[in-house]
């Protein structure tokens, strides 16, 4: 299994961001995904989830705001992020099966 996160990057307050995991050498509507982050001195946080069935489950902080999606065609999860906020900085990762994705780098300015 092979995960490859993208569409990190450096936005305002208020903005949005849209993240990609590609998944390769998986059948992809056969397992959830989640998103996790790390901020700096901080411990990794999962931020959201995606079941094989479609269900999603989403850290408190971030409801109503980051939005989970698949594409099983692409073999592509993403996390939709609007209204970010400067405590939303982090690393974040993809994962499946244990497998954990190289990370893309978000950072909010205020």
């Amino acid at each position: 299994v092979q995960l490859q996160a993208s569409g990190g990057g450096l936005v305002q307050a208020g903005g949005s961001l849209k993240l990609s995991c590609a998944a390769s050498g998986i059948i992809f509507s056969y397992y959830g995904m989640d998103w996790y982050r790390q901020a700096p001195g901080k411990q990794r946080e999962m931020v959201a989830g995606i079941s094989s069935m479609g269900d999603t489950e989403y850290l408190d902080s971030v409801k109503g705001r980051f939005t989970i999606s698949r594409d099983i065609a692409k073999n592509t999860v993403y996390l939709q992020m609007v209204n970010v906020k400067p405590e939303d900085t982090a690393l974040y990762y993809c994962t499946t099966m244990n497998t954990w994705g190289q990370g893309t780098l978000v950072t909010v300015s205020s």
